[in-house]
């Protein structure tokens, strides 16, 4: 079947399907985890699992957070959208080493907002930036 330019989501039968794969998926996942080791005997509290496990653990619970993309499709496979905003402030402490007062960050961040959102809103930046130079900042609230 092919998707209409105008679909929202997955056709029923398709989401259905992928999401019963998704959960088997997840439990062959969880058979397969080795058995918890035995806890200390005076010890208080939960055996620790692995590391794999607790993603499964995870990765099931949200499973309808994590399956978004299919049912809506506004919503970005990967957020790697988010993690790219977050990358330029990292590069900026390793380059430099710090930021020197609290005031740095907090401008380096403000500013590096405001382009990221214009930038995904649609503008091109040399115009965001012009306009700011000139003092007539667009408002990413209305450019909506």
């Amino acid at each position: 079947m092919l998707f209409q330019p105008q679909c929202t989501s997955l056709p029923p039968e398709v989401l259905e399907r992928l999401s019963a794969t998704y959960h088997q998926l997840i439990a062959t996942g969880l058979a397969a985890q080795p058995p918890p080791p035995p806890g200390m005997p005076n010890k208080p509290g939960r055996v620790k699992q692995t590391k794999a496990k607790n993603l499964l653990d995870r990765l099931s619970r949200d499973a309808q957070a994590v399956l978004r993309f299919m049912s809506d499709f506004r919503v970005p496979f990967t957020n790697n959208g988010s993690e790219q905003d977050l990358r330029m402030i990292k590069v900026q402490q390793k380059i430099s080493g710090t930021f020197r007062s609290q005031t740095g960050p907090a401008a380096f961040c403000r500013i590096r907002g405001y382009f990221s959102t214009m930038a995904k809103q649609g503008h091109r930046l040399c115009m965001v930036a012009r306009q700011l130079f000139a003092g007539v900042p667009l408002s990413p609230l209305g450019a909506v």
